[in-house]
């Protein structure tokens, strides 16, 4: 069977979606209008795989030089396919990709896979091919995250202060607006204690929200009408991942995160979700990895999921 790759195209905005919503390994990310809020800052190399008129892959990428990238925008990417499609045809996909590739005068091809536990099907058929093609595993990150199929396996600490927190005055919202998290937490304090600002400015996630308001979630906690912690949600349809999560000074006094962070894994556990998501604690330190972070998210029940990129050369 012979496949025809082409890149993406405003032309394909409908088609592409429709594929993103059918698709076994997909989540809201790859829609285009998540794609796309910060297309600016991205030359867009996403490439679509054809049978004849029917679409059987997408690809979310972007070209810098001479590499083509997983979306660099992105958390995570890989190859997005049909349930329908087996692994055999998978591996010819890739094979028309990397001809695709060297036919367009690229060097090198970085994929970068979503983490397994997003999808209880499976999705690891594509990490198997590249490697058997001379694919190099360039990087690990400890992702964490939270088993919510299981027993929960909160410390005994964390739940200890979280049952004398329980008595405080302390309120849980679910808000509409990003302003108070962004311009009171937030911003604020990764600007005092790591000289950074968030990935997504204020009127970006907001934007994003506007167009996935069933998929980006802000809860906040409050003390006596202050806000003193907040948690932004990314929920997909097994997993919920928090994007950003930040207490002031006074919400470290009361331990305000821990309680939001155990209120929403006993919330979404209940809905069925599958796994909450806590994301990396990498660091570049010569252990590679934030030692409080990790000790923190393991206290909280997350065990480690790594999130694996691949380098490949185009031969």
């Amino acid at each position: 069977m012979k496949y025809t790759i082409r890149k993406y195209s405003q032309e394909d905005y409908a088609v592409w979606n429709d594929f993103v919503n059918q698709a076994k390994n997909a989540t809201f990310l790859f829609h285009r209008d998540f794609m796309e809020y910060h297309k600016e800052r991205f030359e867009d190399f996403s490439l679509m795989v054809f049978d004849g008129e029917k679409l059987h892959a997408i690809l979310p990428a972007n070209k810098k030089g001479n590499s083509l990238y997983s979306h660099q925008g992105l958390t995570y990417g890989g190859l997005v396919f049909l349930s329908k499609l087996k692994a055999e045809k998978a591996e010819l996909i890739l094979d028309e990709i990397l001809l695709f590739l060297k036919a367009n005068k690229f060097e090198t091809f970085y994929y970068k896979p979503i983490p397994g536990f997003y999808f209880s099907e499976g999705n690891k058929a594509m990490d198997f091919f590249l490697m058997k093609r001379g694919a190099v595993l360039e990087k690990k990150e400890m992702n964490l995250a939270v088993n919510l199929n299981v027993p929960l396996k909160i410390s005994k600490s964390k739940m200890k202060h979280f049952r004398r927190i329980e008595n405080l005055d302390l309120d849980i919202f679910e808000e509409e607006t990003f302003d108070p998290f962004w311009e009171k937490i937030l911003e604020p304090r990764l600007l005092e204690k790591f000289g950074v600002k968030p990935v997504h400015s204020k009127e970006e996630i907001a934007l994003l929200k506007s167009k996935f308001p069933q998929n980006i979630k802000q809860y906040s906690a409050y003390r006596n009408d202050e806000i003193i912690a907040g948690i932004t949600i990314f929920e997909t349809k097994n997993v919920v991942k928090s994007q950003y999560g930040a207490t002031s000074k006074i919400g470290e006094e009361f331990r305000a995160l821990d309680f939001l962070f155990i209120n929403l894994i006993h919330k979404y556990k209940r809905k069925g979700k599958q796994f909450f998501d806590m994301g990396i604690v990498d660091e570049p330190n010569e252990s590679g990895y934030n030692k409080g972070l990790l000790k923190q998210k393991e206290e909280l029940g997350c065990t480690v999921y790594n999130q694996d990129f691949y380098k490949i050369k185009i031969e």
